[in-house]
């Protein structure tokens, strides 16, 4: 008798964690739904208006009247560097080899214009699935966390459209080998759009370290002092992060992107300290 009912009570269980994890499931199914639809609901309207998304957008960093070409050139000259940083805009004509070609570089930056516009939303839902899981003291220190996120993901997807972007076109399409012009560059679009979205995409996720800091010091993974200790190691695998973000190999273009990143990694720095001073706070306070 009593081990009927105890094997009674161990199915209701075992039926309880089920539904438990099958809720689950059901409920991060929805969260990503709902995050699919926002990306293509951005993206049949980028698609609609893709003329102008092409020529005032994707075409704007070799465009010779693009805003980055003169601010650069005007900050030269005022910190006495004369026309070092003014690029000579690039003068390339595109082409495509396939028929399907154009429509489908329009399907591409429908779908990455969407994703960079949902992107505060799908944070929002990954936000809403982990939410009940966390408890009070964890709500409050991750209050504002989607905006931290955001802020520095078009941040960083900004500093790659806007100054990365025209450093590594003008360079790769002035550039020349031999003397005698014998080779012009036409390059194909799908070639032009894959380095436009790899080198914004990834400055966007290159900017997360300071987030990456945040989480990893909060789980005890990483500290202050470690970061403090390994800066010198930390520099060059930055080095080696701005190699693969930048198509071009020039020292200009490398330089360009490894110093905000090396800001960030000092900033990221003072947000494990900031984390860590609090989690120790915490400690004392619960002891």
């Amino acid at each position: 008798m009593a081990f009927n009912l105890l094997q009674r009570k161990n199915q209701n269980t075992t039926t309880q964690d089920e539904m438990s994890f099958v809720d689950h499931l059901e409920a991060l199914r929805w969260h990503v739904v709902r995050s699919l639809a926002a990306v293509l609901g951005c993206a049949i309207v980028a698609f609609v208006f893709i003329d102008e998304v092409m020529d005032v957008v994707i075409f704007g960093p070799i465009d010779k009247g693009f805003v980055s070409y003169t601010w650069l050139c005007n900050f030269s000259q005022r910190i006495g560097a004369g026309d070092a940083l003014c690029l000579p805009a690039p003068k390339v004509a595109m082409q495509t080899t396939t028929f399907s070609g154009q429509f489908m570089s329009s399907i591409t930056i429908a779908f990455v214009c969407g994703l960079i516009v949902a992107f505060p939303y799908i944070l929002w839902e990954i936000w809403r699935f982990i939410k009940p899981a966390l408890k009070p003291g964890e709500l409050k220190n991750t209050r504002g966390a989607i905006a931290f996120v955001t802020f520095f993901f078009l941040l960083g997807v900004s500093f790659g459209y806007f100054l990365l972007a025209p450093f590594t076109f003008s360079f790769l399409a002035n550039y020349q080998i031999g003397t005698r012009n014998f080779i012009e560059t036409k390059p194909v679009l799908n070639d032009y759009i894959d380095n436009l979205v790899d080198i914004t995409l990834g400055a966007g996720f290159a900017f997360q370290l300071p987030v990456l800091a945040f989480v990893l010091t909060k789980i005890g993974i990483i500290t202050p002092k470690f970061l403090r200790e390994y800066r010198k190691y930390a520099y060059v695998a930055l080095l080696i992060v701005a190699a693969v973000i930048t198509p071009s190999p020039d020292w200009m273009s490398q330089m360009i992107v490894v110093l905000p990143l090396i800001l960030l990694y000092e900033f990221s720095i003072l947000v494990s300290l900031r984390v860590a001073k609090r989690q120790a706070k915490a400690d004392e306070e619960w002891s």
